[in-house]
């Protein structure tokens, strides 16, 4: 298995001659074996991240690397459920578990496949057309994870299941990457159900990659401060800063230590993604802008 997983260079998607670019100028790279979260506002362009990482789209400028390859040639490797969770309607839940085997010689794991179904309790011989949204959520986790894939791409996966049968397959995933080192990239709006499940981050905003990396190391090169109004807060890089009458809240990545008095507390992962969206014109922070940052 390759050492990376996913990387793009320069990345950006427009659509049609005229049109607007979904993505622009994306650079990141995800190390094999993470459960990475992506993460931005509706619109900002995560699905259309996912779809060229699949190999559904084309880009317009740059690549995108998949398992060391082309999208093309990984195909075989990836597995990708779509936010339509496309399906046979016709067809039943067995039915459709034998057009997941056909189409991946050498590589089907009915086991795991029948084992994700029937936690469900659905009954195979049930067509998909009469199944819930969130039932058929199941059956097209099932078809990917029973492909045994090297990448997962997830995209929002979890929008039409309840909280127990989110829980319920947020550990088979989980689980997934413990025994077989998937790499899963799972895209949300809602950050909290990721926040406990995954260690790497790609946050998306207005078409740009805002935050790339290890989640803890993100986490850690941010610090929320409450100083007096008038305090100078250079050389400090300030994503945001808010006045609650003489005091100021501001979350920050320092530049060195920080004066004893003030007063500072560690963001939480919402917090640091609702600060970096609310101020997109605070520098970003990916492996590009930290080599811009270090002292030279």
């Amino acid at each position: 298995m390759t050492e990376t997983a996913l990387e793009a260079t320069a990345l950006g998607k427009r659509f049609g001659r005229k049109g607007g670019w979904a993505l622009r100028d994306c650079a990141f790279r995800l190390p094999a074996g993470r459960v990475c979260a992506v993460v931005g506002p509706n619109g900002a362009g995560k699905s259309t991240l996912l779809a060229l990482a699949a190999g559904l789209l084309a880009p317009t400028e740059g690549t995108v690397t998949v398992l060391g390859t082309h999208p093309g040639q990984a195909r075989p490797r990836v597995g990708f459920v779509a936010q339509d969770k496309p399906l046979y309607h016709q067809l039943s839940i067995a039915e459709m578990l034998r057009v997941g085997a056909d189409l991946n010689p050498g590589r089907w794991d009915a086991a795991t496949a029948e084992r994700i179904v029937a936690g469900g309790d659905l009954d195979p011989r049930k067509r998909i057309r009469a199944l819930s949204g969130g039932q058929r959520t199941r059956v097209a986790l099932a078809l990917a994870l029973g492909k045994r894939p090297e990448l997962l791409l997830l995209d929002e996966p979890m929008a039409d299941l309840d909280p127990l049968a989110r829980h319920e397959l947020m550990g088979v995933l989980m689980a997934q990457t413990a025994e077989y080192g998937t790499t899963i990239v799972m895209s949300s709006h809602v950050v909290a159900e990721l926040e406990d499940s995954c260690d790497h981050l790609l946050l998306v905003g207005d078409g740009r990659i805002r935050l790339s990396g290890e989640l803890d190391e993100l986490l850690a090169a941010h610090t929320r401060v409450s100083v007096p109004a008038e305090t100078d807060l250079a050389p400090h890089t300030v994503v945001e800063s808010r006045g609650t009458g003489r005091q100021v809240s501001a979350l920050i990545r320092p530049a060195g230590p920080l004066p004893g008095d003030w007063r500072t507390t560690a963001p939480s992962l919402e917090e640091l993604v609702l600060s970096h969206l609310r101020s997109p014109e605070a520098p970003a922070l990916t492996p590009a802008a930290r080599t811009e940052e270090l002292p030279a």
